[in-house]
C-alpha cells in the first residue's frame, strides 16, 4: 500500500485567515454572512439556518463560521456533528463482483462507529455546508476552510471526539472545487448521483412538457395523470402545513421506514417550520382521496432550481393508484410554474426518474479521519463500496420535432 506524500508545510501551519465561529447563526455578522452567500444555496441562507437550528438539538451539534481574509469575509461554513455507524452513513448496496464478500464489507463498515462532523446538511443533498464569496481564489480559500474545520473539531471535543470530517455534497457541475483539500488528507468518494431534469425554456405548461416526450413516455405520463382527473381524487397545494402536520408526518414515516438510510427522522415541527421560514420558496403538494390525504411532496425553490424534497405515501393507496408517480409529475409542474431551469430529484428511485427525463449528476463527498494512517485504510475500504447507476434513457423527442408534435 503506497501512501501519498503530503506537504506538511501546508497542513501544519496557520492558513493566514481569520475566523468567527458560533453555535447559533444569529451570533455572527449578518451582513458579512449575506454577502458571501449572495449567490449560494437557499439552504445556506440565514432564514433557513435560523429556523432549522432548533431541530434535533439533542442529537445534532451545529456550528457556524465566517472565514475572513483580513477584514473581508470570503467563506461561510455550516457544520453538524453527530454519532453514527459507518454502514448507516454510507447506505449503499455493496456489490459482490470482486474483492471481499459483501458480509465482510458490511462488517468492516459496521465497525466504523464513530462521531462525524459534517460540513453540510444531513437532511439535504447539495453543497449546503460551505460557500465561497464570488471572485475569490478558491484554492487558497479552501486552505482557510480546512483550518476552520480543524478549529471547530478541536473546540467541540467536550461533546465527543470527532473521528470523521465530511464535506458534502459537491456536484461535478458546481463551481466549488474541493481538490485543494487533498493536502489536508481528505479523500473524495463518489456517492449516488443526483437525478436532475433540465427544464426546457419552451415549457410554459405541463402540456408542453408532455408534448416534448416521445409517444411511449407521453402515454405513460398521461396514464399516471388520468385517475386523478376524477372528482374523488384531487392534487393541490396544502395551504396549512402545520394544521395537517400529524398526517403529513405519518405519511413521511411510512416512506422513511423503507429507506436504506434514515439517520434522523423528521419531527412533527420540521416541515411546518420550513414552510413558514421559506414562505413563497416552499410548496407542499397533497393528493387526497375523498378529502383524506394519501400522499404529499414538498418542493423547494433554490434560486433557479426546484428541489423535489420530502415525500410521503399511503402505501395501501399507492398499491391501487400511481400516487408516487403523480407526485413526481407535480414537482415538474411546480418547477415550470416557477420558471426554474432545473429540477433536482435527489438520489432515490433512479429508474422512475430517468423515465421523466432526468440525467445523473455525479456527486462527491470529501472524507478525513483524524488519524492520518486510517485515512489510507478508509480510502481502500470505500473503494469496495458501490452504488446503483441509473439506466440510460432519453424520453424526449429531438429538438426539431418538439414544435411539430405528432399527436
Amino acid at each position: 500500500m503506497q501512501m501519498e506524500a503530503f506537504d506538511s508545510r501546508v497542513t501544519r501551519r496557520p492558513s493566514g485567515f481569520h475566523f468567527a465561529i458560533a453555535g447559533r447563526i444569529e451570533f455572527l455578522n449578518a451582513a458579512d454572512w449575506d454577502s458571501v452567500v449572495a449567490e449560494a444555496s437557499l439552504f445556506l441562507s440565514r432564514r433557513y439556518l435560523q429556523s432549522a437550528q432548533e431541530e434535533f438539538a439533542a442529537k445534532i451539534l451545529r456550528d457556524f463560521a465566517l472565514v475572513y481574509d483580513r477584514d473581508e469575509p470570503v467563506a461561510v461554513i455550516a457544520t453538524q456533528s453527530f454519532d453514527v455507524a459507518g454502514d448507516q452513513f454510507l447506505g449503499v448496496k455493496l456489490a459482490n463482483k470482486k474483492g471481499l464478500p459483501d458480509e465482510w464489507k458490511r462488517k468492516s463498515l459496521s465497525l466504523l462507529k464513530r462521531r462525524i462532523m459534517m460540513c453540510g446538511n444531513v437532511h439535504t443533498w447539495g453543497p449546503h455546508g460551505v460557500a465561497i464569496a464570488p471572485g475569490q481564489d478558491q484554492e487558497r480559500v479552501w486552505q482557510g476552510i480546512a483550518e476552520c474545520l480543524y478549529r471547530i473539531r478541536r473546540a467541540d471535543r467536550l461533546h465527543g471526539q470527532v473521528d470523521y470530517v465530511i464535506v458534502k455534497d459537491l456536484f461535478d457541475t458546481d463551481p466549488l472545487n474541493a481538490v485543494a483539500l487533498k493536502p489536508f488528507r481528505y479523500r473524495s468518494l463518489e456517492t449516488e448521483p443526483n437525478m436532475v431534469l433540465t427544464v426546457d425554456p419552451r415549457w410554459q405548461s405541463m402540456d408542453d412538457y408532455l408534448g416534448s416526450l416521445t409517444k411511449r413516455y407521453r402515454a405513460a405520463a398521461k396514464k399516471v395523470r388520468k385517475p386523478f382527473d376524477c372528482g374523488s381524487l384531487t392534487v393541490s397545494p396544502i395551504e396549512n402545513v402545520r394544521g395537517e402536520a400529524d398526517r403529513i408526518l405519518e405519511l413521511y414515516k411510512a416512506v422513511a421506514s423503507r429507506a436504506a438510510v434514515c439517520l434522523f427522522e423528521l419531527s412533527v415541527t420540521t416541515l411546518p417550520r420550513m414552510a413558514e421560514s421559506l414562505a413563497e420558496d416552499f410548496v407542499t403538494i397533497g393528493i387526497r382521496e375523498d378529502a383524506s390525504l394519501i400522499g404529499f411532496v414538498t418542493i423547494v425553490r433554490d434560486r433557479e432550481t426546484a428541489i423535489g424534497f420530502y415525500l410521503g405515501l399511503d402505501y395501501e393507496a399507492n398499491a391501487r393508484l400511481p400516487v408516487y408517480h403523480r407526485l413526481l409529475l407535480a414537482v415538474i409542474e411546480q418547477a415550470i410554474q416557477w420558471r426554474c431551469k432545473a429540477i433536482s430529484f435527489g438520489r432515490t428511485a433512479l429508474d422512475a426518474k430517468s423515465r421523466l427525463g432526468c440525467k445523473p449528476e455525479a456527486t462527491h463527498v470529501w472524507i478525513r479521519h483524524r488519524v492520518p494512517l486510517l485515512n489510507v485504510v478508509v480510502q481502500h475500504v470505500l473503494k469496495n463500496v458501490n452504488h446503483d447507476e441509473p439506466p440510460e434513457r432519453n424520453p424526449f423527442k429531438d429538438a426539431e420535432s418538439f414544435s411539430n408534435q405528432d399527436d
